[in-house]
């Protein structure tokens, strides 16, 4: 009886561990598992920030021209402009108001990606550059750049002909920038040496290149052009050389992992610029709405064109907005050509590359079909 026992009990063990072996779990029914993070998909931030019914941009508020306060404590600008049209294409609104629909966080430019990261704000809109190491390391998504610079220097008018002649000098640069890396290499190629005056913002360079600390103050060419127009009257006449000491596309960016975000905003840029192509603008878009000229306006405004006898189909991008977003996009900050001639053109930016390839320049959209 106690062999029978064992044996009995030896053939139970061994089913259970053949059971253990071969039986498989169950899969998972759709939206179950573990963590609650990998239970469901992650909400992207364009429904999140539509619940909020707020949108917040992080932004400069010290560069005229693309995001400056003025005394009035009003931040304006060229970046600004984009922040506004990213509400509008958002909050389905031609009329976006600061406070309402959008908060403009000014930040500096050494937090920029930890403060995006943090979730302070959901765009950075703040003249920053698309670099490898951006996109890749800091986990930053750039849509299609906005406006394409270079870096500069700018002088005291007199004092120095051509960076050439800056061998030994002191140059103020801002801190947590692409410009500190893109001095050093500059200078460093031609064998020139140079003290670095590293600062938090322009007010502070301003204040040191009044007190005489540094010789030169580098940064993109479109910056120093607006601060020239600013404090040109507190420093004196001041130059800015043709040396071109690198390529700075500049480009709104979101953070990596959040394709519906990204998407929508970038299709809001591009939408910008392709609409300067096609001739529409602020002025003429609810004409332009109510019959389209061409197909192609129909598409960028979401709005069927006539087939025959009959309307065609509106076009939808699929990128989580209304069809008709562009439509109070434009009505709201107007396009490219109108953006850039607003903020840019009255501190004597000239177009340039940033011209439509249609003009000679760079700026080319992806097409809207």
């Amino acid at each position: 009886m106690r062999i029978l026992r064992r044996s009995t009990l030896l053939v139970a063990v061994l089913a259970l561990l053949a059971a253990a072996c071969t039986d498989e779990p169950e899969p998972a029914a759709e939206g179950e598992g573990g963590a609650e993070g990998q239970a469901q998909e992650q909400e992207s931030l364009l429904q999140v920030v539509q619940d909020r019914g707020m949108l917040r941009c992080g932004v400069n508020a010290t560069v005229p021209g693309f995001g400056f306060e003025s005394a009035e404590g009003v931040i304006e600008g060229f970046d600004i402009d984009f922040c506004k049209a990213f509400a509008a294409a958002v909050f389905a609104t031609a009329d976006p108001q600061e406070g309402e629909h959008f908060e403009l966080v000014p930040i500096d430019a050494d937090f920029r990606f930890t403060a995006l990261r943090d979730g302070q704000y959901d765009v950075l809109v703040r003249n920053t550059t698309w670099t490898s190491s951006r996109d890749g390391t800091e986990g930053v998504a750039f849509m299609h750049p906005n406006y394409y610079d270079g870096q500069a220097m700018m002088v005291r008018e007199g004092e120095f002909e051509s960076i050439d002649d800056m061998d030994g000098t002191a140059v103020c640069v801002t801190a947590g920038t692409t410009t500190e890396l893109n001095l050093a290499d500059y200078f460093g190629e031609r064998g020139m040496d140079f003290e670095p005056v590293v600062l938090e913002d322009n007010d502070q360079i301003l204040e040191a290149f009044n007190q005489g600390r540094c010789d030169g103050w580098t940064s993109d060419r479109s910056q120093l052009a607006g601060l020239k127009s600013q404090f040109e009257g507190e420093t004196g006449p001041l130059v800015i050389f043709d040396d071109i000491m690198s390529k700075e596309p500049l480009a709104p960016g979101v953070l990596d992992g959040d394709e519906e975000w990204f998407d929508a905003l970038n299709m809001v840029v591009n939408g910008i610029i392709l609409a300067e192509e096609v001739e529409v603008t602020s002025e003429n878009v609810e004409q332009e709405s109510s019959g389209p000229s061409t197909p192609g306006i129909g598409a960028l405004l979401g709005v069927p064109v006539e087939e025959g006898e009959e309307l065609g189909v509106a076009f939808d991008p699929g990128v989580g907005l209304d069809p008709t977003f562009m439509q109070n996009v434009l009505a709201a900050v107007g396009n490219y050509g109108e953006i850039f001639d607003r903020h840019l053109t009255p501190i004597d930016v000239e177009r340039g590359i940033n011209a439509l390839w249609t003009d000679g320049g760079i700026q080319y959209a992806i097409p809207f079909r």
